[in-house]
């Protein structure tokens, strides 16, 4: 398989360590979201996935899969080995609740485009951007740390679908300088993945195209 990705995507890095904990072997292709105006725009690209997001994946049949819920659940289904989500469907629900608000709530509105389109379209200087950041990283978050258990991973002694969502959002935080100390339940479990191989190896730092 071939995953299409870039360093520093929040999305691409969810990819990276569901393939990780699965123990999934991909070769990357890179795609850099900022060169020559984002290479993710090129025709080549557009090709494989019309939207000109990342990540997209490839099968080894050349088939293509976009959107990072979607792969994941890909993933998962085809290899359920290790789950990334419990059995008990009450369960299932509060993890998938989590992987909704920071891949649905949160994430979004700091992605590229929407902050292209501050900048660009509305005329918003940095100060206010970055408002804009914090605000929904900082709302988003705090409604994770209720949410989650008081001991081990984001829902139990194994990491999960939630942590697969938690720990790229955690890196966009600290990259916008979003304070995150408050949130002692959610840095429990980021030291907890910052010490599994699996997160490690998918972190951006340790991606072939890392600037």
């Amino acid at each position: 398989m071939k995953l299409y990705t870039y360093w520093r995507s929040t999305s691409s890095y969810r990819i990276r360590i569901a393939l990780a904990l699965k123990g999934l072997e991909v070769t990357p292709r890179f795609v850099h979201l900022v060169r020559n105006g984002g290479e993710q725009h090129g025709a080549s690209y557009r090709a494989l996935n019309p939207q000109g997001r990342l990540p997209a994946l490839e099968l080894d049949d050349g088939t293509i899969l976009t959107q990072s819920p979607a792969i994941i659940e890909y993933l998962e289904e085809t290899c359920p080995a290790p789950a990334l989500l419990p059995r008990d469907p009450v369960l299932r629900a509060k993890v998938r609740a989590v992987a909704a608000i920071i891949g649905c709530d949160i994430h979004p509105l700091h992605n590229v485009a929407p902050l292209s389109y501050l900048r660009q379209n509305l005329g918003q200087a940095e100060p206010e951007v970055a408002a804009w950041i914090a605000t929904w990283i900082g709302q988003g978050l705090s409604a994770v740390e209720a949410l989650i258990g008081d001991e081990g991973y984001c829902f139990g002694p194994l990491p999960g679908l939630a942590d697969v969502y938690l720990l790229p959002q955690l890196y966009a935080a600290r990259r916008f300088q979003v304070p995150i100390d408050h949130c002692t339940r959610i840095l429990r479990v980021e030291r907890l993945c910052n010490e599994h191989p699996a997160f490690r190896s998918a972190h951006p730092s340790m991606q072939g195209d890392a600037e």
